[in-house]
C-alpha cells in the first residue's frame, strides 16, 4: 500500500501545478527538463493515468502531447468519450530515461518514484474527482491500486481504486506502437477500445441508476 501522508497542498489545480514545477521528492527532477503536470477540466468524468513523460512531454510540459496521446486521442473518440470531459495525467512527473549516443531512451520509473509523485497524483483526484479512474499501464496500475496486479488478470474488470474510485486498468498505448506486426497491432488496438468503451458504459450505468 502506498501512504498517503503528504505535507499540506494548494487547493486548487492551478496552484498545484505551480507547486509540482519546483518539487523535488525524488532525484527524477535532475533528469527530466521541468516537471510534467496532469491537464483537463476540474470535475472531469473521466481521469486517465499514464506512467510517465516521454521525451516530447519533458520538451513542452505538457502529457500525452507525443505519438501516445495521439493514439490515445484517437481510441478515446472511438470509444465515444468527450477529450473535454477527460483529465490526463501521470503517475510519476518527471521524464526518466538513459542516455544511448545522443538519444534519451525511456527508462521505467521505480516504485520509489511512484511513491515520491503519490501526493501530487492523490491532490489531483481530490480537485478533479472524478467519476472513472483508466489506469494505462502497470505503473498506473500500482498507483491506482496500491500493489502490483496483473493487467491481463484484471482487464475487463470493473474495480476499485484505494480512494474507492470506480477503476479501469488497460494497457498504455505506447504498448500498441511497438507491436511490429499489422494484424496484431490492429486487434490490440480495438481491445483498447473495448476497454475505454467499457469505462464509459459504466459510467452510463451508474447515471442511468
Amino acid at each position: 500500500m502506498i501512504s498517503h501522508r503528504r505535507k499540506s497542498l494548494p487547493s486548487s489545480l492551478a496552484a498545484l501545478r505551480r507547486a509540482a514545477a519546483g518539487c523535488e521528492a525524488c532525484e527524477l527532477y535532475r533528469c527530466g527538463t521541468q516537471t510534467v503536470f496532469g491537464e483537463g477540466p476540474k470535475h472531469a468524468t473521466f481521469f486517465f493515468v499514464g506512467e510517465q513523460p516521454g521525451a516530447q512531454e519533458d520538451r513542452t510540459g505538457r502529457p500525452f502531447v507525443g505519438p501516445s496521446g495521439v493514439l490515445l486521442r484517437r481510441a478515446l473518440r472511438e470509444a465515444e468519450i468527450d477529450e473535454r470531459d477527460s483529465y490526463v495525467t501521470n503517475a510519476v512527473k518527471h521524464f526518466r530515461w538513459t542516455l544511448r549516443g545522443t538519444r534519451k531512451l525511456h527508462q521505467s520509473p521505480l516504485i520509489r518514484h511512484i511513491k515520491a509523485c503519490h501526493p501530487w497524483l492523490i491532490a489531483e483526484l481530490e480537485q478533479v474527482h472524478p467519476e472513472m479512474l483508466i489506469g494505462l499501464g502497470a505503473t498506473a496500475a500500482y498507483a491506482l491500486l496500491g500493489k502490483r496486479v496483473k493487467l491481463g488478470s484484471v482487464r475487463g474488470q470493473v474495480l476499485s481504486s484505494e480512494q474507492g474510485i470506480k477503476t479501469i486498468l488497460t494497457v498504455h498505448p505506447s504498448s500498441l506502437l511497438r507491436i511490429p506486426e499489422p494484424e496484431a497491432r490492429h486487434q490490440a488496438y480495438r481491445r483498447f477500445v473495448s476497454d475505454l468503451k467499457l469505462a464509459r458504459q459504466a459510467v452510463e450505468k451508474r447515471k442511468a441508476g
